[in-house]
């Protein structure tokens, strides 16, 4: 029996799961549900590939890339980042997509946490990886996703949160356990 500290534990039943659609980068599928008190639904389900974000900073300043996001029709800041191919180091992944979306090249690329960011109908892991410094290789930054590459000063980070300049969870969630950690 239960008491005011010790919660009855419930789960919802999955009674199967219907796939929709299955790409390099999405599976959508329908899952048929039925809650602890026997009321049953459809809910879309999303899964993704994981993904790596990196958080470099450099004498007070994190790198970040201004592009489109047509989906939001918006332009943002975000961390550079992208998904890790199947069988990749993760931390490959975040210095690989640091250089190609920058033109610079992480002096290091430690973890820094994961988290999931719509955990009501995804299953999409985001990985934070942390890059204390890094060197200009000279290359230019891809052009099909980046508009602009500029070092920012974490102290006007939440203003821009705030201005809606940064709206991406990964970037909003690195950026700020970067702030707290430091302060």
């Amino acid at each position: 029996m239960a008491t005011d500290s010790e919660p009855v534990l419930t789960t919802w039943t999955i009674h199967g799961e219907k796939l929709l659609d299955d790409t390099r980068r999405l599976k959508l599928s329908v899952a048929s549900v039925e809650l602890p008190d026997g009321v049953t639904f459809e809910q879309y389900v999303l899964r993704m590939p994981k993904a790596a974000m990196t958080v470099v900073v450099d004498s007070g300043h994190v790198l970040m890339i201004w592009r489109h996001r047509f989906i939001l029709d918006k332009w943002v800041w975000e961390l550079p980042g992208g998904y890790v191919d199947p069988d990749e180091d993760p931390a490959l992944t975040a210095a690989r997509e640091v250089e190609e979306e920058t033109g610079w090249r992480p002096l290091s690329v430690e973890p820094f946490g994961a988290f999931q960011p719509i955990t009501g109908t995804a299953d999409f892991e985001n990985l934070l990886f942390l890059a204390e410094g890094a060197e200009d290789t000279g290359a230019a930054a891809d052009v099909n996703e980046t508009a602009r590459v500029a070092w920012i000063d974490l102290d006007e980070v939440p203003a821009m949160v705030a201005r809606g300049e940064i709206p991406g969870a990964a970037a909003q969630v690195a950026l700020f356990k970067l702030l707290a950690a430091r302060r």
